[in-house]
């Protein structure tokens, strides 16, 4: 290209990809090609199309703009990230934007620094989240409805300047849930997180075994009372993805991250872990455990001791062996027990049913095997939230048998206790009982992020709102990501429903949506919301969507299915009113 032919102009430029896209496209490569698809053709050609914005390329995984106007771009980015909960995408996307001059190719094609920049910006920007140069920001401060988060200056990738970066803070990530998007702040004691370990077996079926090691490492660490350590949900929302530590380290609030990875070869197991320093990336210890299969749990807990001497060598001894609890002594038993926990959070009946078929296997081997047994009472209780049983079936009167019996054989874990408390409110309907068990649990582990969002959305049921708030909102710090929280978000939206603050039940339940889209509570608490708030036309839209899922359900389904949620009776009342109004039959 000579230089009479080039020809420069000042843009605004977007760049988006979606977050962890190979490792969407090696678990289901056509169903997240179609949904890509979808998703450009619904929602981001439209918004561009609106803002005036010009798509000069894509790519398999993502997307570059032009704008002749920051404040044209920033609106257009708000609007593809804050995409309502009705949009059933499970794709996340990044967003990056820069102001700045670009060299127009003869076939429209833009190139230069202008561009690179706008492209490293989004490959740092959190999921979900836009983050913008200094000179867009210099141009769109106050002149939208929208926050800033300055992150300081970045050092971008083939950039040789440094880029002040700023974060956007807009629509679900402002007022009422804007404090849920921000950086948490770093705990005043050792804090970390453990990513998913690396399965270098060789055998993608053996990826239930690798999380099943780190899950008990987390469990392990999170009960030493002097390391705050985050929950395993918000660890693994990175699963899939190679992200930088110093941003999973801004990300959670925490000042050390655990990586590593599992071979499983026959008999004999290697774990490699590798403890680094998230704000500088420096690596504090790293070392390759050996042993065999039957040496599984004590593999283990050299890790967890080796983390915890790296980051608080004062910890004392007996710590450390209250940390340690071998669930059982049978190797196969634990191998179902991990295969069926690798089920637990799907939303269909199959994969459901079929780890119940396993964990069954696994109570035969070792019929004292309580975690298991208390396993078993959750994923009875999961077919109840996903609609495949109803709330007369007499399985949920036996998942609640089973969850005391999990409970009287393992009274000392805390584990087993809040995870049968959380049956025996939910599924038996027996709060004083469930509650005390799952209070029994925090006391003797009271930084657990599932106990506690159990124990949040169980009071937020009863109206006790400190209890409650309390509960929720130490379960969100330890659960920071919000798509591994959805369950403290419903918490705290039913506690708004309970108190008869519509607006914001319904901003809360909304954002959890945002979330976890298929999940059966949240979209019919979305309906009651709209449908007591007089919004009809949005109530029946929100009560065919859950019909979709659920088309057998009925006025009177719903009640026995309510009713030992709900321990007001006026609250239940109001709640099938707003199903009533948003278009559920009556029978």
């Amino acid at each position: 290209m000579t230089e009479q032919r080039v020809q420069r102009r000042l843009a605004a430029i977007l760049a988006a990809d979606v977050v962890g896209y190979s490792a969407l496209m090696e678990r289901d490569e056509e169903a997240t090609y179609a949904e890509f698809e979808r998703l450009k053709q619904e929602l981001i050609g439209p918004s561009l199309s609106r803002h005036e914005g010009r798509l000069i390329k894509t790519t398999g995984d993502g997307a570059l703009a032009e704008f002749a106007s920051p404040l044209a771009a920033v609106r257009c980015a708000v609007e593809i990230q804050d995409r309502p909960a009705s949009d059933r995408s499970r794709l996340k996307l990044r967003v990056g934007l820069n102001l700045g001059d670009v060299i127009v190719g003869q076939e429209g094609d833009l190139y230069g620094d202008g561009i690179n920049i706008a492209v490293r910006l989004e490959g740092i920007a959190d999921p979900g989240g836009i983050l913008i140069s200094e000179k867009v920001f210099s141009e769109v401060e106050g002149k939208l409805d929208v926050g800033f988060e300055d992150r300081g200056e970045q050092q971008l990738k083939n950039i040789s300047k440094p880029v002040r970066a700023y974060a956007v803070r807009s629509g679900a990530h402002s007022t009422l849930a804007e404090r849920l998007s921000e950086a948490p702040t770093l705990p005043d004691k050792p804090s970390i997180a453990v990513l998913p370990f690396e399965n270098m077996s060789g055998d993608p079926e053996q990826e239930y075994f690798a999380d099943g090691i780190v899950e008990d490492i987390i469990t392990a660490l999170s009960r030493v009372p002097s390391i705050f350590v985050i929950a395993r949900n918000s660890s693994f929302s990175y699963k899939g993805m190679s992200p930088d530590i110093r941003q999973v380290g801004r990300e959670l609030g925490v000042r050390y991250v655990l990586e590593g990875s599992v071979r499983k070869s026959g008999a004999r197991v290697r774990i490699t872990g590798q403890l680094v320093e998230a704000a500088t990336g420096a690596h504090i210890w790293a070392e390759k455990i050996d042993g065999g299969v039957e040496d599984v749990f004590d593999l283990q807990d050299k890790v967890t001791a080796s983390v915890v001497a790296a980051i608080e060598p004062r910890l004392l001894t007996r710590e450390m062996e209250r940390a340690r609890q071998k669930p059982t002594g049978n190797l196969k038993a634990y191998d179902f027990f991990l295969r069926a926990l690798a089920n637990l959070h799907r939303a269909t009946r199959e994969p459901i049913e079929e780890a119940l078929r396993l964990v069954e296997r696994a109570i035969a081997l070792d019929p004292d095997y309580a975690m298991a047994i208390a396993l078993k009472a959750r994923l009875v209780y999961r077919l109840k939230v996903i609609g495949v049983i109803a709330p007369s079936d007499p399985r949920l009167e036996e998942a609640a048998m089973f969850a005391w019996a999990a409970a009287e054989k393992r009274h000392d874990d805390p584990d087993v206790l809040w995870l049968a408390g959380f049956v025996i409110a939910l599924a038996g309907g027996d709060f004083a009982g469930g509650t005390a068990l799952i209070e029994r649990s925090l006391a003797l582990h009271p930084n657990s992020a599932d106990a506690l969002a159990a124990h949040g959305l169980i009071q937020a049921y009863l109206g006790k709102a400190e209890s409650a708030t309390a509960s929720l909102d130490k379960a969100m710090r330890l659960n920071p990501v919000l798509s591994a929280a959805y369950l403290a978000l419903v918490g705290y939206a039913t506690l708004s429903f309970v108190q008869g603050d519509y607006e914001t039940a319904l901003a809360w339940v909304t954002k959890s949506l945002h979330e976890n889209p298929r999940w059966r509570i949240a979209l019919q608490l979305r309906a009651a919301c709209l449908g007591l708030l007089g919004r009809i036309d949005e109530a029946r839209e929100a009560m065919r969507n859950f019909l979709a899922a659920n088309p057998n359900e009925t006025l009177a389904t719903m009640r026995a299915y309510l009713q030992t949620s709900f321990q007001d009776a006026a609250s239940l009342d109001a709640y099938l009113e707003g199903l009533r109004r948003a278009g559920l039959p009556a029978a």
